[in-house]
């Protein structure tokens, strides 16, 4: 039996941020992820790919940025239960909490925050013929790795900010790189589509817009995508690499049997301190919902500290936060 304050769901980002929120109130965390590596989709998925919207950070690779975070919350001593996937949670009568995984690892705990990101995902598939015949044959939903495309004929298809990210990141590593976009305006970041229309002027993107991939071929690997233009007529391109990106499917799994209010596959919060309807379980990050939501890390890690702040109060009823800080004439409490 594992023992802790905080058994937090969910190694992503925002989960390691809330053991530094946590720590610095005194509470102790363990952390449950069913991926065997902290992280998240991060980690997981997208490793190497360019995150622009961190305060202090220009430009950081999303691995850094894990494992900045691991560094920040080392002095409080994280547990962690990787490769493990949480199934179940139990109340007791002193208001805490088991947690069991499909392993049988239990934890008790005195609050959970759920930090999940989507749930258990799924990348979404476009209507493509012969999609999954090359799959991992030259068709991938994610870059783990960008020098696995260098000086290759790449294409990729979407308009949100994954497409546009990895668009202006393989642009100067890949032999070619065509985006195909169904609509002539962009879902991502003005900005990150401004760069690449500028791009596409240069002549170092091809910018392919109002059209769609309807199929592609090859012969044990990928050779051409064909296209179907706002006019339908179908243009052939030579592919060593297509990357579909069109977002993630989420799936709550276990969660969705917690008796948590969900609205969406997400869990309704109260935007006071990210609690659930379920006295002492929180909900953080993108796997919650509530009125002016914005799925960004940053957001995240704002619920993580005002959750921190309430947990504590939940985890210790009968104490009192309180700080010390150091003037010319002494040490101050308050």
């Amino acid at each position: 039996m594992i023992q802790t304050d905080i058994c937090i769901i969910g190694a992503g980002p925002v989960g390691l941020f809330s053991v530094f929120e946590a720590g610095l109130l005194k509470m102790r965390c363990h952390l449950m992820d069913a991926l065997p590596q902290v992280g998240g989709q991060l980690s997981e998925i997208y490793p190497q790919k360019p995150i622009y919207d961190i305060p202090g950070y220009p430009e950081v690779k999303a691995q850094e940025l894990v494992d900045n975070l691991m560094k920040q919350i080392a002095p409080f001593s994280p547990t962690f239960t990787l490769g493990e996937r949480v199934e179940g949670i139990e109340r007791q009568e002193d208001k805490s909490f088991f947690v069991t995984t499909n392993e049988g690892t239990k934890v008790h705990c005195k609050a959970i925050v759920i930090a999940g990101g989507l749930g258990c995902f799924e990348p979404r598939k476009p209507a493509i013929e012969r999609l999954e015949d090359f799959e991992g044959k030259g068709v991938a939903y994610m870059v783990k790795d960008p020098e696995h495309f260098r000086d290759k004929q790449v294409v990729l298809a979407g308009g949100g900010d994954s497409a546009l990210d990895w668009a202006i990141y393989l642009a100067d590593i890949a032999k070619s790189l065509t985006l195909v976009h169904r609509g002539d305006t962009f879902r991502g970041a003005p900005d990150s589509a401004e760069k690449v229309v500028h791009m596409a002027q240069q002549g170092r993107i091809n910018l392919i817009l109002k059209s769609n991939i309807v199929k592609i071929d090859g012969n044990g690997h990928l050779k051409e995508v064909h296209i179907a233009g706002a006019d339908n007529e179908i243009s052939t391109l030579e592919a060593d690499h297509l990357i579909p990106l069109f977002g993630l499917s989420p799936k709550l799994g276990p969660i969705a049997n917690w008796g948590l209010n969900i609205e969406k596959s997400a869990i309704s919060v109260n935007t006071t301190d990210y609690s659930t309807n379920v006295e002492g379980i929180y909900a953080i990050g993108d796997i919650n919902t509530y009125p002016g939501k914005l799925k960004l890390i940053l957001c995240g890690f704002h619920e993580a500290a005002l959750m921190s702040q309430s947990a504590f109060k939940y985890v210790f009823p009968d104490q009192r936060l309180s700080f010390k800080y150091t003037t010319v004439n002494g040490i101050h409490s308050f």
